[in-house]
């Protein structure tokens, strides 16, 4: 972050203090309010007249200094300028205030004992390769390797057969393949459940790792004293017709960063133990693996669409 909130002298002039100053600030509102009349779509409308009295409301309750608006249109074009088709930053500034999952919470509603849904993150990537069951996601990304399995059903109990998985996570080393300059498709990948609803797949064991912080972002952070770093995780999305989609992640439980989470994306229902198996021990599908792997179960239930 550029500029020094504390250099600016906070004006004297309150909103509430009921003086001409006050009327004045409220009679501008009241001006870019009704300069929306016109608006054609009745919810652009209730969007901009809410944001404008929002923004407002807080530069007159925080009596903002024009020193500390420019700092803040100087963030938004830097974060404008660090964006590409590989790198979000408006996703991550989105997911460190909560905002992500505030979205998430009011657009999923909780709906019986449906999984819950938690945020997309911005390494989702469409158009995964295709892996049958029992598959490796992976293509070589290192991490100690983990066997995931489990069900898709509805809140029935019903299997969802045909259900559209996808998965992605980062490596060992925290990134995730996007992140590398050579183009590689790594712990990414799809798949379909069975007719019983059922899935399992070959990942990596999730670990920590920092989001991007060498922006704004990252600058933010730094400034407020908050660490980057996310807890240890494996994402999903989940599509079926008539179901709504599922995007969310499992958590490793144990992992120190549980109740630190970066983005507020941590849920109690979604931690699972990742079990450590020895070397030698025998796996589900008699893969040989050289050292040490994990398995975990993530059975997911799925709410009706329109839900």
């Amino acid at each position: 972050m550029t500029g020094d909130p504390d250099a600016d002298a906070t004006p004297d002039a309150t909103p509430d203090a009921g003086t001409e100053q006050s009327a004045r600030e409220e009679e501008l509102i009241e001006r870019v309010v009704m300069s929306f009349d016109a608006c054609q779509s009745p919810r652009l409308r209730e969007l901009m007249v809410a944001l404008t009295r929002h923004v407002h409301g807080f530069i007159r309750e925080t009596r903002l200094t024009q020193t500390e608006w420019g700092t803040a249109i100087d963030f938004l074009t830097r974060a404008g300028s660090i964006t590409d088709d590989k790198r979000q930053e408006f996703i991550l500034l989105s997911d460190v205030l909560g905002a992500s999952m505030q979205t998430i919470a009011v657009n999923n509603e909780a709906y019986e004992h449906a999984t819950e849904s938690t945020v997309r993150g911005p390494f989702f990537v469409e158009g995964s390769p295709e892996i049958p069951l029992g598959g490796d996601m992976s293509f070589g990304a290192a991490g100690q390797p983990c066997w995931v399995e489990g069900t898709v059903i509805d809140t029935d109990g019903r299997p969802v057969a045909d259900a559209h998985v996808e998965m992605w996570e980062a490596d060992e080393d925290g990134l995730y393949d996007v992140q590398y300059a050579d183009g590689r498709t790594s712990a990414r990948a799809h798949l379909r459940t069975d007719e019983n609803g059922a899935y399992r797949f070959w990942g990596i064991t999730p670990t920590p790792y920092p989001i991007p912080n060498d922006g704004p972002v990252g600058e933010l952070l730094r400034a407020v004293g908050r660490s980057p770093y996310r807890a240890s995780h494996l994402h999903f999305l989940v599509r079926a017709t008539g179901y709504r989609e599922l995007v969310t992640h499992i958590f490793v439980a144990g992992d120190d960063l549980l109740g630190k989470d970066s983005v507020f994306g941590v849920k109690d229902s979604l931690v699972k133990e990742f079990v450590e198996q020895r070397a030698g021990t025998p796996t589900p599908d008699g893969r040989v693996v050289d050292g040490t792997w994990s398995r975990t179960r993530f059975d997911i239930v799925l709410a009706p669409a329109g839900a």
